[in-house]
């Protein structure tokens, strides 16, 4: 496909990223579309007469032609929605954007992503939290998300650059520019272990609306969302309410009730927003990951089955155990040929026990 009606794509007046993906499954590529006929256009679901009559392709591919020159220059990467090095858990979401421009040499669809949000005043035991939880964890082989904004945000990226943790920092701007300015130092440094990323072409200003929309890529991008400290209106709780909607895991840390900056983390966690949070072995947990030194060759693995099990729950266990990811209770189903009701009863009864523990996505893993 043509770099030039990807990013023209872009430009397209009226057209955003769930009509541009309506054109796409349509016409197959970006410059098929810029191609198509009025009739053609119009058997697009959301596409009327209106909207054909406001197109402007030829002004979209001008101001393409132009950012193709910047891109260049700059030794962008461009990554389109149908390119398979487009970020997998972004494209789930829905509102996902058509296209973004990325800079630095940091794997999107690493094995573990994790976004740090909070607020940009952020207090001695907010910093202290986010160095904390970064050191912690570094041995998780992850790739932190945040927003180059002042606060907990800047302070998650500097801390992942001590700790050697590969970070990204997702802009509401274009690439050209850096805002905050105090952060253009941080952020050249993070091109060299994680990188930069924005949805906005070059000569796009730091508009107060571009950062809710900065916030659903933070959500998108990662496995979860974790809060460290935030008031009850800011961006870190958009973030948290966006991630909730992407059905993605968000925690929190608990704060001092009357704190300002921990009132937002603690309504999370008191209306079952968030999961209390108080150190990276908890997410960890919650979220089934193993340390790479936990990770033992299959043949120093001894299968040993807990003899107070029944013969269904023992059959169960040895799935579960010889299994290297979580299983999810669909493919268990399949693999002990049991009925889902008494599968689960069984799964209940095991948990209890505390031979198996249940994760995100009704999955199990063996304690």
């Amino acid at each position: 496909m043509s770099l030039l009606h990807q990013v023209g794509l872009t430009y397209i007046t009226n057209i955003g990223p769930t009509l541009a993906k309506n054109l796409l499954a349509y016409f197959g590529d970006a410059e098929k579309i810029f191609d198509a006929s009025h009739a053609k256009l119009l058997t697009v679901p959301g596409i009327g007469d209106k909207t054909i009559a406001q197109l402007d392709f030829d002004d979209a591919l001008r101001k393409a032609e132009q950012e193709l020159k910047f891109i260049e220059k700059n030794d962008i990467d461009v990554l389109f929605y149908t390119d398979s090095r487009y970020p997998k858990r972004l494209k789930n979401c829905s509102d996902s954007p058509i296209l973004l421009y990325s800079k630095g040499n940091v794997d999107l669809n690493n094995y573990r992503v994790i976004s740090i949000v909070g607020t940009r005043n952020a207090t001695d035991y907010g910093r202290q939290l986010c160095h904390q939880l970064v050191e912690e964890l570094q041995q998780y082989n992850v790739v932190v998300v945040s927003g180059l904004a002042h606060g907990i945000d800047v302070a998650a990226h500097k801390d992942c650059l001590k700790s050697n943790v590969p970070t990204v920092g997702v802009l509401g701007h274009g690439l050209d520019k850096m805002y905050p300015s105090q952060n253009r130092s941080t952020a050249d440094k993070m091109l060299e272990n994680g990188g930069l990323l924005t949805e906005y072409p070059s000569e796009t200003k730091a508009s107060p609306e571009n950062f809710p929309q900065r916030n659903r890529i933070v959500a998108g991008l990662a496995d979860a969302t974790v809060v460290i400290e935030a008031s009850v209106k800011g961006g870190a709780l958009i973030t948290a309410e966006i991630a909730n909607s992407y059905n993605r895991d968000v925690f929190a840390f608990p704060g001092r009730v009357g704190d300002v900056y921990s009132e937002g983390c603690n309504f999370l966690v008191r209306n079952n927003k968030a999961a209390l949070l108080t150190c990276a072995a908890d997410l960890a947990y919650s979220l089934g990951w193993e340390k790479p030194d936990d990770l033992k060759p299959a043949a120093e693995q001894q299968f040993m089955l807990p003899l107070d099990l029944s013969a269904d729950e023992q059959t169960i266990y040895s799935i579960i155990q010889q299994n290297k990811q979580p299983l999810a209770i669909d493919d268990l189903t399949i693999k002990t040929n049991m009925p889902m009701s008494q599968l689960a009863m069984n799964l209940l009864n095991m948990e209890m026990q505390g031979y198996i523990r249940s994760l995100p996505g009704k999955t199990y893993q063996v304690n």
